[in-house]
């Protein structure tokens, strides 16, 4: 690796599975020190024992805004600073136009789009009064394109875009970047009911339905190939590094061309 996170610290949330998981092993392997929010408390333990001082863990709800608020005051007591906030914390979320609750909006409004607003919200300050530092959002195709995502959570994933660019449009002044990252087809647990779920399966049974579902996925673009978290994490470590410090309020698509036109025929 080149060390392009050298002295940096970041916070990803969602850090024990998918996405998260492969951005913090890339960020610690670029230098970075991690923090990483979860609610896998077993996973983030056997995390940090295999990455070492680089690394540590708190046990996040980021439906909960005083959780949230916790693990960036644990990040800058632990390491010193906050340079990086991934605000990459999600799951399935349930309701449709005809049959969506109340506990069904607000439950995907927290997980979704609270825990990003209140993440920018608490990160700020630390960060202007730095005088820099980047802001990363999880987006999602399903909020640029229809029948990408279910209801609620294309709804939310479209305000995580608009709230990425109002928030890089006040604090960019201070030297704070805020972008967001909109993944297309990436083989992650999401699509079988979350990290939770899939940490109930046996090893191969959860194996097994990661390989379907890779080869699935693989249909979605015109890359033939399903995308994978370390696409996500590389498009992350741009956004963290020095290389990334020009862009602001951006949306980085990385989803293989998917939303130019869906599927693709095969030869």
């Amino acid at each position: 690796m080149t060390g392009r996170l050298n002295g940096k610290v970041a916070l990803i949330t969602g850090g024990t599975s998918g996405i998260g998981e492969a951005t913090v092993e890339l960020f610690v392997a670029e230098g970075a020190k991690v923090m990483i929010a979860g609610r896998n408390g077993d996973k983030g333990h056997e995390m940090i024992a295999a990455l070492g001082a680089s690394a540590d863990f708190i046990a996040t709800d980021v439906t909960r805004e005083a959780d949230i608020k916790a693990a960036i005051e644990a990040t800058t007591a632990r390491f010193g600073r906050l340079d990086c906030l991934f605000s990459n914390a999600g799951g399935p979320t349930a309701g449709d136009p005809l049959s969506v609750t109340g506990e069904d909006f607000a439950y995907a409004m927290n997980l979704l789009l609270g825990s990003v607003v209140f993440g920018i919200r608490h990160a700020a300050p630390i960060m202007k009064n730095q005088g820099r530092g980047a802001i990363i959002n999880n987006s999602s195709v399903a909020a640029l394109r229809g029948h990408m995502g279910g209801y609620l959570y294309s709804i939310a994933k479209a305000g995580v875009k608009r709230a990425t660019e109002m928030a890089g449009m006040e604090l960019g002044q201070y030297g704070v970047t805020v972008n967001c990252i909109s993944p297309g087809a990436i083989a992650t647990p999401i699509f079988f009911g979350g990290s939770q779920v899939s940490a109930g399966l046996e090893p191969a049974h959860a194996k097994a339905k990661l390989d379907k579902l890779t080869r699935n996925l693989a249909k979605a673009t015109p890359l033939h190939r399903s995308g994978l978290p370390h696409d996500i994490a590389t498009a992350a470590l741009f956004l963290a590094s020095d290389e990334g410090s020009y862009i602001n309020c951006h949306d980085l698509v990385v989803d293989g061309g998917m939303i130019a036109g869906g599927r693709t025929n095969w030869d």
